[in-house]
């Protein structure tokens, strides 16, 4: 039996992937989450997924941050970013992070079970006509995730706040939390992004490609 985790906040999608890979892949199981949240909460419960396929934009998960996220907290876990987006670029970067694997939505059903098929063998996977126009990972993009790895759900939403200019009153407002929590945070992240000012910080934030995260958790 293969498990399959489908981490994506649409759930339409989820249900017609479901539908099209049960056709395409034998002795299947699938486990469903839609929010890096809920998607954490699967992993830590259940040791058993064969392989994770995440959407990089579902809530929580600003772009790249999920990712990186996911595999420092489990390294041994195959993860599959499976996107609307076919930039090579950000291709290039999902696999340098530690994907296995990158599918467009855009795909065919068959391809899609295709793809997860050389992946669930060990295999890496991405569309041949992009493979060409990939970047490797630069070491100091390599050490920025090192360091994106070690703040929590949390410190990333500030992160992303401050980034986008605003003030700690404005964040705290925007995260239904106290202003010296969004200091407590702002001490965190400046230790663990070894950095010692908000414009550094937002300078590291640059190069992660930050996307808006969902507000909508706990401190």
């Amino acid at each position: 039996m293969t498990k399959l985790l489908i981490a994506d906040d649409h759930p339409l999608f989820r249900e017609a992937l479901q539908g099209a890979l049960a056709t395409h892949l034998d002795n299947l199981s699938i486990v469903e989450a839609d929010s890096l949240e809920s998607t954490l909460e699967v992993l830590n419960d259940d040791d058993d997924i064969d392989l994770l396929l995440l959407d990089l934009h579902m809530p929580g998960s600003g772009d790249l941050y999920g990712l990186i996220r996911i595999r420092e907290d489990f390294p041994l876990l195959p993860v599959a970013i499976i996107s609307g987006t076919e930039d090579p670029a950000v291709i290039g970067r999902c696999i340098g992070f530690g994907a296995l694997g990158f599918i467009p939505k855009s795909m065919s059903s068959q391809q899609i079970a295709e793809a997860i098929g050389t992946i669930l063998e060990g295999d890496e996977w991405v569309p041949e006509s992009l493979r060409s126009q990939m970047q490797a990972l630069s070491q100091e993009d390599i050490e920025l995730a090192d360091k994106v790895a070690a703040l929590t759900p949390q410190q990333y939403r500030v992160l992303y706040h401050v980034h986008e200019g605003l003030l700690n009153k404005q964040i705290a407002y925007q995260l239904g939390i106290t202003e010296a929590t969004v200091k407590a945070h702002m001490t965190a992240i400046f230790r663990k992004l070894d950095v010692y000012s908000r414009t550094q910080a937002v300078l590291l934030a640059e190069r992660l490609q930050l996307a808006p995260p969902d507000d909508n958790t706990l401190v």
